[in-house]
């Protein structure tokens, strides 16, 4: 961002140079980036006088030269060659003395003027052109001059060339409050202890009714203030010498002298504002609102653009006008022949002109503010000053009474501080008296005091200071970093309240103990193609969440599953002979349903190939089931999630495969992948995979340490073997048992599972339970009465032949 020194120096008293105050706006978080002098003519003609010919003579050796004698103030007349045809004896002229440097018109380098000889005849200096001094174009022949000014008089002085300095600061994005000339004086108010200076619009009066124009404003969560007021009578011209310098020293191109004076209201208050040709205002009507998609917009650049349902609008009675914060339209912007307008001054919301300005990748002046946060309060003074100008440049007259519907007014933050987190944050104790003078210099309120802290009211146009850290900085960067002394042990503190469970060291630890156990991590690209998820129907996952701007059809959609992501990565080394993998991702999956759209954090593991090398003592063996299934209860054991309830995986995905609930919500689902999904991915061999809900397995984690005394006495195992149908699982013996017996039951194991013809349509478990009571010894009578309540049970539910 780039601010005119001189500027500065009319909202508010500066005495110090640019570049003392790049040092104090830097030491405020205002970084100055550098300083650069800009002159209205460039090089500021220096070295550049007003001379007087005293002789004009034919050269000797050529005939379209002339040697002269030049009064410049000097004790002895200028020798100067001169070749234009009009120089004559008595004249005045602009002379180029020795030394001095000259940017022509047209050249881009520069001329740097030397004593010389010209065909014999000594030449110290240059009777100059126009175009050689930068002034225009003409080289028709030199400048002569009707002036009094004594001769010696340098030529910035008779032609008016200013000077000025442009601070070029590197605005961080949470200061949207500073993106102007005011918001710049603002910091030196505060760091220097001085009164700023706003122009008064007391004399804003309303002059006729002529032009009335009728606003409406249909979406008022986009567009919370919009003012108005319409000015008739006025001539679109250049602009003001002194207009076109302040914005010149900017970087800023004079286009008319309206459009001028709303873009340095832009830069002088950071209200963004727009002139309408209110001859274009069909029906002399504006309506703010949204328009149906697809409708056709030309913007200013004559570029057609495709609009959205979600873009603002300024519009009239037929037709939009103006992207609203954004861009203004072709047809309704101000041009010579304009003789009315109609000035608009709004705060629109800053996500909605974002979402537009990002859309159309369209970075102006006035989304740049908007999308950041602008001031609420300022759009009425500011069209009132805005007016103002207009009526001192371009004449005219107020022709309508100034709209300002603002609905729902906003209201100043605030702060509740307390004095010892002040202390403790800076590291240093400062007087309370300074840190009110300091709120006070910053516009922040410090009201309903007591010993212990304050509530600080925070005006609005301070959209980055709304907790309390913010305003202990506030009065630290006003204060001064460099005076607060280095301790002699270094520390740090905060004020955020952090989460027991730290998602980022969670995940910190569950990587090094996967990493542990042979895992290599992977990260790949939450964009994909759509074909291999679609292949898996909508009902597994919902609709894709497709990218409107997207750069070619295999990055079209975002993943709504790490598994084909996963795949691509084992296809990659597969195809690189790196078989044996076991790898896992922490990542996001998109999706949408019903119109709504969620974003999930998952965890997946994926295992392929041997399980480990061949040696001399064990050969090589293929992964299994449970070697992923031992993974996944290390990943439930490290996050001390107990008591999860089995279900049968999703088919659409899984050949055999598990999914654990827990509160009879899904928490991972893991098994071998159909190997038509593998397919999709060129892999012949088989692969596990494991998908963890991260953000619910996050929730479930307890950090407290649960322990109980180890029982004095001992446990006691007993085996059973039963016959049951073959459908019925081990997961539901396990929870039979549990239920049955609650009280001596500590683990139920199975060790051996048999099938065959002689047990057609059944199946025989052979189950070991472990029973302990932490009161006594078990007797045997005790024993013998659980397991025969437990082979009752057994045999009651599930019809169980108990084999003897």
């Amino acid at each position: 961002m780039k601010i005119s020194y001189k500027w500065l120096k009319e909202l508010i008293e500066i005495t110090e140079s640019p570049e003392e105050i790049g040092v104090l706006l830097t030491g405020t978080g205002l970084e100055v980036e550098g300083i650069e002098e800009v002159e209205s003519i460039k090089g500021g003609l220096k070295g550049v006088v007003i001379g007087e010919v005293l002789t004009c003579e034919k050269h000797p050796e050529a005939d379209r030269l002339k040697i002269t004698t030049v009064d410049v103030g000097l004790e002895q007349p200028l020798n100067i060659v001169c070749g234009a045809p009009n120089v004559a004896a008595g004249q005045k002229v602009i002379v180029a003395t020795v030394g001095a440097t000259l940017y022509p018109t047209g050249n881009e380098e520069p001329l740097v003027l030397k004593k010389s000889k010209i065909r014999g005849a000594v030449s110290e200096g240059m009777i100059c052109a126009e175009d050689e001094l930068g002034l225009g174009e003409s080289h028709a022949g030199i400048l002569v001059l009707d002036t009094d000014l004594p001769n010696g008089t340098p030529a910035s002085e008779y032609f008016g060339i200013s000077s000025d300095f442009m601070i070029e600061i590197g605005l961080t994005p949470n200061r949207a409050d500073a993106a102007s000339h005011y918001g710049v004086a603002r910091d030196l108010k505060a760091v220097l202890n001085r009164a700023i200076k706003l122009p008064s619009v007391e004399s804003f009066a309303v002059e006729n009714h002529n032009l009335p124009i009728t606003v409406t404003v249909e979406n008022e969560e986009a567009a919370p203030r919009y003012a108005g007021v319409t000015i008739t009578g006025i001539k679109v011209s250049d602009s003001p010498e002194w207009l076109k310098q302040r914005l010149a020293t900017i970087g800023i191109r004079s286009i008319n002298s309206i459009v001028d004076i709303t873009n340095f209201i832009c830069h002088d208050l950071g209200q963004p504002m727009h002139a309408f040709d209110a001859d274009k205002i069909t029906g002399n009507k504006i309506i703010v609102k949204t328009v149906a998609a697809e409708t056709p917009f030309v913007t200013l650049d004559g570029q057609e653009r495709k609009l959205s349902d979600l873009d603002l609008m300024i519009c009239n009675e037929t037709e939009p006008m103006c992207i609203a914060g954004v861009f203004g339209g072709l047809t309704s912007g101000v041009t010579a022949e304009t003789t009315s307008i109609f000035l608009e001054s709004a705060y629109f919301d800053p996500a909605w002109v974002r979402r537009t300005a990002q859309r159309f990748s369209l970075k102006t002046d006035s989304s740049f503010r908007f999308e950041r946060g602008t001031d609420p309060h300022m759009p009425v003074y500011a069209l009132k000053r805005a007016a103002l100008l207009v009526k001192e440049i371009a004449g005219g007259t107020i022709s309508s009474d100034l709209i300002d519907l603002y609905p729902n007014a906003a209201y100043d933050f605030e702060v509740n501080v307390k004095y010892r987190h002040i202390d403790r944050l800076l590291g240093k104790p400062l007087d309370k008296s300074l840190i009110k003078t300091i709120l006070n210099g910053l516009d922040i309120s410090v009201v309903d005091e007591d010993e212990n802290g304050f509530l600080a009211v925070v005006p609005l146009y301070r959209v980055d200071v709304q907790r309390e850290a913010d305003v202990i900085e506030e009065i630290l960067r006003i204060y001064g970093f460099g005076q607060i002394e280095l301790s002699a042990g270094l520390s740090s503190d905060f004020l955020s309240d952090f989460p027991v469970n730290d998602p980022e060291k969670l995940k910190m630890r569950l990587s090094e103990l996967l990493a542990a156990n042979g895992y290599n991590e992977i990260i790949t690209n939450s964009l994909t193609k759509p074909e291999p998820q679609a292949s898996l129907g909508e009902s597994v996952f919902g609709n894709p969440v497709k990218i409107l701007n997207y750069l070619s059809e295999d990055l079209s959609v975002m993943r709504q599953t790490l598994i084909f992501s996963g795949l691509e990565v084992i296809a990659y080394n597969t195809n690189r002979r790196q078989k044996d993998l076991k790898i896992f991702e922490f990542g996001k999956t998109y999706h949408e349903l019903n119109g709504k759209y969620s974003e999930k954090e998952r965890l997946a593991l994926f295992i392929s190939g041997n399980f480990q090398e061949e040696t001399w003592l064990e050969k090589s063996r293929d992964v299994t089931f449970h070697d992923l299934a031992a993974s996944v209860n290390q990943v439930l054991s490290a996050m001390k999630v107990k008591n999860v309830e089995k279900e049968a995986a999703d088919a659409n995905i899984f050949q055999q495969g598990i999914t654990l609930t827990l509160n009879k919500k899904p928490l991972v689902t893991f098994g071998l992948l159909k190997s038509a999904i593998t397919k999709k991915g060129d892999i012949k061999s088989p692969v596990y995979f494991a998908d963890f809900d991260w953000d619910y397995l996050l929730r479930q984690y307890n950090y407290a340490v649960q322990f109980k005394e180890v029982s004095r006495f001992p446990e006691v195992r007993r085996d059973l073997s039963l016959v049951v149908e073959k459908k019925i699982t081990f997961e539901e013996l396990r929870q039979i048992a549990y239920k049955t017996e609650k009280q001596l039951l500590r683990s139920v194991n199975v060790f051996d599972v048999y099938e065959g013809a002689n047990l057609e349509g059944k199946k025989s478990y052979s189950i070991s339970f472990i029973l302990q009571d932490d009161q006594q010894t078990l007797t045997d009578k005790v024993i013998e009465k659980s397991m025969q309540r437990l082979i009752t049970t057994y045999e009651r539910e599930l019809g169980a032949v108990i084999r003897k």
